[in-house]
């Protein structure tokens, strides 16, 4: 039972101001702008861009600086604004394919039609500090010129393999149904796939990095091999009613990462690769790979395999990936529990009377207290 605390509003008032102030921390030093955590922190506003569901770069960095860097609190930011905003409509399908690609890396085929390109990526640098970094010189990094033209054919490597009919063909549900809005509508269990992703593309990074890592180690034993990841800009369009036909409203940079695995087949199909599949904003590839790896174990019950580990339980993925909802459940247990836990405090005193009364009683029946001792 939880108990309202009276009395207090004073003291809440002043922890707001102690938060502001510790949020600006030394005023000596010079206050981040949300345009430098923008640029600069890219990284941790794509991450909140995700688990907050909204793709709002400028708000993003808001929110980081409003919650001191915690990536959690300002993803509750996000998704709190997120629900004041009207709903104009859907877009049409991001058409990743069509991508202007500024980083596109295959772990299955050394020779990729169009090649690999390396982009920007921390995979090759040696993990030292940069003590450079410290300064706030404003002199541009040296680095090969970003306007090198690439091969606008890229085929993406599911589809290569699906030419040669090694890759399960992926088709659209009977009538191309509306995909299920996690936002407005009660997830029911089992889940269906779009469900699945909707919920794995906000989960916490952290949480599915941990469920792909057990499907690889303790628990899975499986090694998927990273297909292809590829990262850029896709144009966003919309139909609107009095036009009929999309309009490009922007360029989106997204991240997709899809997981190849070998299926063994079944009765009814034949030996064969599968996918998983990962789309997150902004550049995430952690989070793109995780999720699709998890993704890919969640497919296991439409595949006739055995869910025999957890990341292969939906409930149990879908329920605890969301880093939002988990976090309330945890901090409210700093709510003052008073009445719950006198009940308890009582409930331990009378067992350990209980306790003590049958261990004097049992030594008396044994002989090795003498009855007058009762």
């Amino acid at each position: 039972m939880y108990v309202a605390v009276k009395g207090g509003e004073a003291a809440i008032l002043a922890t707001h101001d102690l938060v502001a102030e510790m949020r600006r921390g030394d005023t000596s030093v010079p206050e981040v702008s949300t345009a430098q955590i923008r640029e600069q922190m890219s990284l941790a506003v794509a991450r909140v861009m995700n688990e907050g569901s909204l793709a709002d770069a400028d708000l993003a960095a808001l929110a980081l600086k409003q919650a001191q860097g915690d990536a959690i609190e300002a993803a509750f930011l996000m998704r709190a604004y997120r629900t004041t905003l009207p709903r104009l409509g859907s877009s049409q399908p991001l058409d990743t394919a069509a991508m202007a690609i500024r980083r596109r890396v295959s772990a299955t085929y050394k020779d990729l039609p169009g090649g690999q390109v390396l982009g920007p990526t921390y995979d090759y640098t040696h993990r030292l500090f940069d003590f450079g970094l410290t300064g706030t010189s404003d002199a541009p990094p040296s680095a090969m010129p970003s306007d090198v033209a690439l091969d606008t054919r890229m085929p993406r490597v599911p589809d290569i393999l699906g030419a040669e009919g090694l890759m399960e063909p992926e088709t659209p549900p009977e009538g191309d149904p509306r995909p299920f809005d996690l936002t407005r509508d009660p997830v029911e269990f089992p889940a269906d796939r779009d469900v699945r992703l909707q919920a794995l593309a906000r989960g916490d990074e952290g949480f599915l990095l941990g469920l792909a890592y057990s499907v690889q180690r303790g628990f899975g034993g499986n090694h998927p091999f990273a297909g292809e990841i590829r990262m850029g800009e896709v144009p966003v369009e919309f139909v609107p009613e009095e036009l009929g036909f999309a309009v490009d409203i922007g360029d989106l940079t997204v991240t997709e990462c899809q997981m190849v695995n070998q299926f063994k087949g079944s009765k009814h199909v034949a030996p064969q690769f599968t996918r998983g599949y990962g789309l997150a904003f902004g550049h995430a590839e952690r989070k793109a790979m995780s999720m699709s790896i998890v993704d890919r174990a969640l497919k296991g019950r439409e595949l006739g395999e055995a869910a025999s580990y957890p990341a292969q339980q939906d409930e149990f993925v879908l329920y605890h990936s969301d880093n939002v909802e988990a976090a309330g459940f945890v901090e409210h247990l700093k709510l003052p529990h008073y009445v719950d836990f006198q009940g308890e405090l009582e409930l331990i005193r009378r067992l350990r009377r209980e306790l003590e009364e049958r261990i004097a009683r049992e030594a008396v029946e044994s002989g090795v207290l003498p009855k007058a001792a009762e």
